[in-house]
């Protein structure tokens, strides 16, 4: 196993009580959560998931790993500015904010992060074909 996937393919990982540790352990225990809800209304869904590898990535710059993260707290947030629950709308705005997020930090998402992603997303779709 190498660092890469020791630090951001194990979700279970402990933290401090730093602000920027509650952040980060409040994205990985919701993260999966909402984009199982919300995948098929984002149609960059792989991105999304690499976004959110790149994030818990150390080697992330610091700046990358904060835009990531508000991005991806106000995606797992259920009230926002327009609420999840709402039908057809409700993630529009989350989709919003992290397109411009993963623009933003789109450099700093490496071949590793995609490769993450496109395990993640084929596990999904294994569990959803035999769950």
């Amino acid at each position: 196993m190498n660092a890469l996937e020791g630090e951001i393919l194990e979700p279970e990982a402990k933290f401090g009580k730093s602000d920027k540790a509650a952040n980060e352990a409040s994205v990985r225990a919701g993260f999966w959560h909402t984009f199982k809800k919300a995948a098929r209304q984002i149609p960059f869904a792989e991105d999304l998931v690499a976004a959110y590898y790149c994030a818990l990535d150390p080697q992330t710059p610091t700046k990358s790993r904060a835009v990531l993260f508000g991005a991806l707290a106000y995606f797992i947030m259920p009230m926002d500015a327009i609420p999840d629950f709402l039908a057809l709308v409700g993630f529009s705005d989350d989709i919003a904010v992290l397109t411009l997020a993963i623009a933003t930090i789109r450099s700093n998402m490496t071949d590793a992060h995609r490769a993450a992603a496109r395990k993640a997303l084929a596990e999904l779709g294994e569990d959803a074909q035999t769950g």
